[in-house]
């Protein structure tokens, strides 16, 4: 996967996790939970997400790389590289 396919697949997550939120409007720089309303419920249903669709384990500590949508995709970009 390139940047743009990890950046697709994390909205694609975020979309069923949250579906009534719009996502075409967020800002990549901008801490996802304060530009849509996700609980902590719903960022632990994301990791697990990753996890189920492309086996990327995200450890707990590593939380924060997640909290905008570039960082998602900077962190999970090598991760998932040869998905």
């Amino acid at each position: 996967m390139n940047q743009e396919d990890v950046r697709t697949a994390i909205l694609n997550i975020i979309k069923d996790i949250a579906p009534d939120e719009d996502l075409s409007q967020l800002k990549g720089g901008v801490r996802l939970r304060e530009q849509i309303d996700l609980d902590s419920m719903d960022f632990l249903d994301i990791v697990m997400e990753l996890r189920k669709r492309y086996g990327v384990e995200v450890p707990e500590a590593d939380y924060e790389k997640l909290a905008t949508l570039d960082s998602c995709v900077e962190y999970l970009a090598p991760k998932l590289k040869d998905k």
